[in-house]
C-alpha cells in the first residue's frame, strides 16, 4: 500500500518541503516518463511510499505464501503487490490514479512477475475483492472504518494489514514498529477476520455455551452438569475459538452451526448452534 490520507496532506509537504513545479518540455521533445511525486493528491489520499521494510513486515504478519490472494487497496507504485508475487503469491493491486496503474504495471514487468502481479484502475469502494485471502491498506482510520463492514464479511482467516492507520475500536491482534531511524508511518497492524460465533450453543442434552462477540473478542458462559462457569481469554482468531473455565482451557473449529475440539488435558467437546 502506498497511499497516505488527503487530509494529511499540509503536514506531508510541510514535512517534505513541497514539490516544484515540474519544468515543461520543448515543443518537440518526448515527454518524460510518468513518476509520482510524494505527496501528489488523489481521490481520497495522498500518494507516499510505504519503506520497502515496512512492506517486507506486513507481509510477514500476515504470513503470505504461495497460496495467498494478496489484494492491496489503493496499491501506488506497485511495490508491496509486487513485493507479494515475488514471494510466490497471486497479487492484485486496486489504483483509483490510470498512471499510477500504467507505472505498476511496467515495475511488475521489470521485476518480472507480471504474471502473478496484477492491477486495476478503480475505486476501492466500489470494488469486488471478496476473495482475497490477504488484504493490505495505507489508508486513513476513517476509511479504515469505512472498509470495515466489508472486511468483517470475508472469509474467517482472511487477514488485513494495515499501515500506521488502525480500524478503531476494532483492537488488532498484532501489532508492529519500526525502531532506529523511522520518525513517521513506522507502525503495522494486523487482523485476522473473525467467524461470527455469537449466540448460544447446545453441549449434549445438558450444557449450553452461551457467547457474546465484538469482533474477535469473547465473553459469556459455559454450563455444564449443573454448573455456570465463565469464560475467561476467549477469542476467535478466524475459525478458531479458544476460551478458558473452570480452570480448563478449550479450543475448538467453528464450521457452520458445528464447533469441535479438544479441551487441554484430554478430552473432546463438540457444540451445535441453538435454534432461534
Amino acid at each position: 500500500m502506498t497511499r497516505l490520507p488527503l487530509l494529511a496532506t499540509a503536514c506531508l509537504f510541510s514535512f517534505w518541503g513541497g514539490q516544484p513545479a515540474a519544468a515543461q518540455p520543448a515543443i518537440g521533445t518526448p515527454a518524460p516518463a510518468y513518476a509520482p511525486s510524494v505527496g501528489q493528491t488523489g481521490k481520497d489520499v495522498v500518494w507516499v511510499p510505504t519503506h520497502q521494510e515496512l512492506v517486507d513486515r506486513m507481509l510477514d504478519m500476515a504470513k503470505v505464501t504461495a497460496e495467498d490472494y494478496v489484494v492491496d487497496l489503493g496499491s501506488g507504485d506497485g511495490r508491496t503487490v509486487i513485493t507479494a508475487a515475488r514471494r510466490g503469491a497471486r497479487a492484485h493491486g486496486i489504483e483509483y490514479n490510470p498512471d499510477l496503474v500504467a507505472l505498476s504495471q511496467r515495475n511488475a514487468q521489470a521485476a518480472g512477475v507480471a504474471g502473478r502481479a496484477t492491477f486495476a484502475q478503480g475505486d476501492i469502494f466500489q470494488s469486488d475483492f471478496s476473495d482475497a485471502t490477504v488484504v493490505t491498506l495505507f489508508l486513513l482510520q476513517t476509511l479504515n472504518e469505512r472498509l470495515r463492514p466489508t472486511l468483517l464479511a470475508m472469509k474467517p482467516g482472511t487477514r488485513v494489514v494495515s499501515n500506521t492507520f488502525t480500524m478503531g475500536d476494532w483492537e488488532p491482534d498484532q501489532s508492529f514498529e519500526r525502531d532506529g531511524q523511522c520518525t513517521s508511518f513506522c507502525r503495522a497492524y494486523l487482523w485476522i477476520i473473525p467467524a461470527r460465533a455469537g449466540g448460544a450453543w447446545q453441549l449434549g442434552e445438558e450444557g449450553r455455551l452461551t457467547l457474546e462477540q465484538t469482533f474477535q473478542m469473547l465473553s459469556g458462559t459455559l454450563t455444564r452438569e449443573g454448573r455456570e462457569l465463565p469464560l475467561s481469554e476467549a477469542r476467535m482468531t478466524g475459525d478458531r475459538i479458544t476460551f478458558t473455565a473452570g480452570g480448563q482451557r478449550y479450543s475448538g473449529t467453528l464450521e457452520g452451526d458445528r464447533i469441535a475440539g479438544q479441551i487441554e488435558g484430554g478430552g473432546a467437546w463438540s457444540a451445535t448452534r441453538a435454534a432461534r
